[in-house]
């Protein structure tokens, strides 16, 4: 049986680390020569990305560590998508001022479902493993949890931002948040990892699985730790909390015309942690924005075709720049749209939220205010305005609705 020859380390290397952020020089020059030594050694690594399934949704944001294991294996990689099954019912306190609900297992199955299948768009199925935690962590005694805990300290934990801050505020810390990067550090140990993929705000506990496979007689993982995506405002990052988000199960045109409104500084971002494209392609669009032989429009183009040919075809991305150039660009009122049927006039707000066009008045109300809705193709500019069938409506950049009687 022939072994496949894996790519010179150099390439490897490059690939690997581009746009990994680790937060000091320090931490970035440990794990690079970390990760070097054990490319020389000319094998697959075992690396894996661990995800608790808390959404049934995922947005562009979630498959920032997925796209960088999809770099692991096509360079010959062993990869595991970690369900956290078990880790999902304490709640993880990463980045956030409060306790995560804790889900039932009906819900954690569901999503691991769905979760699963959206990785794959992203994912090489047929080279990744799929595993769940609770297949060791349910296992553990109290007395093994016991032991486990004897490896840290409380002062590791209380020095976390977020710990710190909650403690500051006199909000309370459960007992079981502080297990669960322990959890997450015997999923490492568990599986022998060489390397782990998390955001840099997974940070804490990548290390934690270090310190102790250390202890435990295992050569320490690799930690690489990726940005977190910024959200289509350029500014926050993305969350649906925001209403800034990307979603990968969204229509083509949808998710082209959000992609078209990113701002331009946040291109080179883009390009490099949610596209398949190599670290010298992106650094080739980038230098050609920057010497205006690339106009960002026409990269923002590119940009938003990547990301509808992953998540959909290259045909759905061709038909969504299309319908963009045509609807935004030139203004044209497209010949084919969705239509509403309606018994008789209602206000502007109700109708919008009614057809799925908005989540809720609120949101509709903030889009008048922008200037974002039209009516027959005339700004509206009060969101209890009525409408009915035979008018036509405009919301945001690509969203078209015809009202009808019905």
């Amino acid at each position: 049986m022939t072994t496949r020859k894996m790519a010179p380390v150099e390439e490897q290397m490059r690939i690997l680390l581009a746009g990994t952020e680790f937060g000091d020089e320090a931490t970035r020059r440990v794990m690079t020569e970390e990760l070097k030594k054990r490319l020389e050694e000319d094998r697959p690594l075992r690396v894996y990305a661990g995800f608790d399934p808390t959404r049934v949704d995922l947005h562009l944001g979630h498959t920032v560590p997925m796209r960088k294991m999809r770099d692991f294996q096509d360079l010959g990689h062993e990869v595991t998508f970690l369900i956290g099954s078990f880790t999902a019912t304490i709640g993880d306190p990463t980045g956030r001022d409060k306790t995560r609900p804790v889900l039932t297992d009906a819900e954690i199955e569901a999503n691991a479902r769905t979760y699963t299948d959206q990785a794959f768009a992203v994912l090489d199925e047929g080279r990744t493993t799929i595993r769940y935690n609770a297949e060791w962590l349910s296992k553990l005694t109290f007395a093994d949890v016991t032991r486990l805990t004897a490896h840290y300290t409380v002062q590791q934990f209380i020095r976390r931002e977020n710990f710190a801050k909650r403690l500051d505020g006199g909000e309370p810390i459960h007992i079981s948040e502080m297990l669960y990067a322990m959890m997450q550090a015997y999923d490492a140990w568990y599986l022998n990892a060489d390397v782990q993929l998390g955001g840099t705000d997974q940070t804490f506990n990548l290390l934690a699985g270090r310190q102790l496979q250390e202890a435990m007689g295992q050569r320490p993982q690799v930690a690489l730790t990726l940005p977190i995506l910024v959200g289509t405002d350029g500014h926050e990052k993305m969350s649906k909390s925001y209403d800034n988000y990307i979603g990968i199960t969204e229509e083509p045109r949808d998710m082209f015309g959000k992609v078209m409104s990113i701002p331009d500084s946040a291109l080179a971002e883009y390009f490099t942690l949610v596209t398949p494209l190599r670290p010298d392609e992106v650094e080739a669009i980038t230098a050609d924005i920057e010497a205006r032989r690339l106009p960002p429009m026409d990269a923002k183009k590119r940009l938003a075709a990547e990301i509808v040919t992953v998540f959909h075809s290259a045909d759905a991305a061709a038909d969504a720049r299309d319908y963009f150039e045509a609807t935004v660009q030139r203004r044209e009122t497209p010949e084919e749209m969705a239509e509403y049927a309606m018994k008789e006039r209602a206000p502007l707000a109700q109708t919008v939220v009614a057809a799925g066009l908005a989540a809720s008045n609120g949101e509709v109300r903030r889009l008048v205010e922008q200037g974002a809705v039209l009516v027959n193709g005339e700004r509206a500019s009060d969101f209890a305005l009525e409408v009915g069938p035979g008018d036509e409506l405009r919301v945001g950049r690509h969203r078209f609705l015809r009202l009808v009687e019905g």
